[in-house]
């Protein structure tokens, strides 16, 4: 089973694929045949260049073809006051006697120095499904873990947030 994506991930994975390929892609080939028609190789710079960038361009089709292939599509839907993707959450870290908001999305757009965490990450399993007042248990790889409880959740759509890129 590969990566969890909903419809509009697997929209946006479309659109950079064909992207890279009818623009990337072209652009690339240019730049490395001009790069190549200044003659010697060995020492040109540009050429290895264009090459990997090139190469680059190659591999991250390859990468979102083969996640699209391997993915499952999830509903972003969720019931009423229960804490589902695409959601604010306000938590509160018993341990730490601190409060944190965070989003819930998919792991491709997960990026927690933004405040969106993957449902598939420790926080976002313990927090999904879960209700206003809830108390929920974070277990992470370790064997350890810790409590921190629901203190809010907001309804919000997936905006434009970027795919992550690797």
């Amino acid at each position: 089973m590969g990566e969890k994506l909903t419809r509009q991930d697997v929209e946006k994975i479309r659109e950079e694929i064909d992207y890279r390929k009818s623009t990337v892609r072209r652009e690339a080939i240019a730049d490395l045949q001009e790069a190549r028609a200044q003659g010697d190789l060995s020492e040109n710079f540009e050429y290895y260049a264009a090459k990997r960038h090139k190469n680059q361009n190659e591999s991250r089709i390859r990468y979102l073809e083969n996640m699209l292939k391997n993915a499952t599509v999830i509903s972003e839907q969720s019931r009423e006051g229960e804490v589902g993707l695409d959601d604010v959450v306000e938590v509160y870290f018993e341990d730490d006697d601190e409060t944190e908001t965070y989003k819930l999305v998919t792991s491709i757009r997960g990026d927690s120095m933004a405040g969106r965490i993957s449902i598939e990450s420790p926080i976002g399993k313990a927090l999904r499904g879960r209700h206003v007042g809830d108390r929920a248990e974070v277990k992470l790889d370790n064997g350890n873990s810790y409590f921190l409880e629901i203190r809010s959740i907001q309804k919000t759509g997936s905006e434009e947030e970027e795919i992550r890129s690797f």
